[in-house]
């Protein structure tokens, strides 16, 4: 399974192995509060826009272009926004009643949009490609603001995008996801580490 793993993998192209590179770049950046993520963000979105658009998952291929406004969204606001730990001491920014709140519209639309393109398209997994991707913009945006709980979004949505991206044959994105699992675990400890850290005392005077 492995060897076969590993011929998937040097059959990918090299595009799709140049925006790997770049989303690592950016989740590793991001996990360090680093504004430069953005910009590695925005190259690897645009790759990915074009392949999952040839790949047929339409969904997909849209959230990617999205990702590119919201990069740009994301860069700006964390050049006037302060660390995490600075916006958000107690870690999560936003209360349970407020995400639920956002699942409560997310959801019917994600149904509703997801049913359209299984009878209007030829897309493919549009359950799966349409949950996926509409969650996906509301934990980008938490991450724009900073927001602690985004990982545990992105612990759910990654897991899911494995199996997705392997099933349609983008081997080495799908292998990404899993380092991405890896990373985002990393990345919610340097955030609650951050968090942690006591604010510096100022001297008298």
């Amino acid at each position: 399974m492995i060897e076969t793993l590993l011929e998937q993998l040097m059959m990918s192209s090299l595009w799709e192995l140049a925006a790997l590179l770049f989303a690592l770049g950016y989740l590793v950046l991001a996990a360090h509060q680093k504004q430069w993520c953005w910009l590695s963000a925005t190259i690897s979105c645009s790759i990915y826009a074009v392949l999952f658009w040839q790949g047929k998952l339409y969904m997909e291929s849209v959230l990617q272009a999205i990702y590119v406004v919201m990069a740009g969204y994301g860069w700006w606001q964390w050049r006037f926004q302060k660390s995490a730990a600075q916006e958000s001491p107690g870690g999560a920014k936003y209360s349970l009643r407020w995400h639920l709140l956002q699942w409560a519209w997310l959801i019917p639309l994600a149904a509703m949009t997801a049913y359209m393109l299984s009878v209007y398209t030829d897309a493919d997994a549009v359950w799966l490609d349409t949950y996926t991707t509409v969650f996906s913009l509301l934990a980008t945006w938490l991450v724009t603001k900073k927001a602690y709980e985004t990982w545990w979004y992105w612990l759910v949505i990654d897991s899911v995008y494995v199996y997705l991206y392997a099933s349609k044959g983008f081997v080495a994105t799908a292998l990404l996801f899993v380092v991405y699992l890896g990373l985002v675990i990393y990345a919610m400890w340097r955030w609650h580490q951050d968090n942690s850290q006591p604010e510096p005392v100022k001297s008298a005077g």
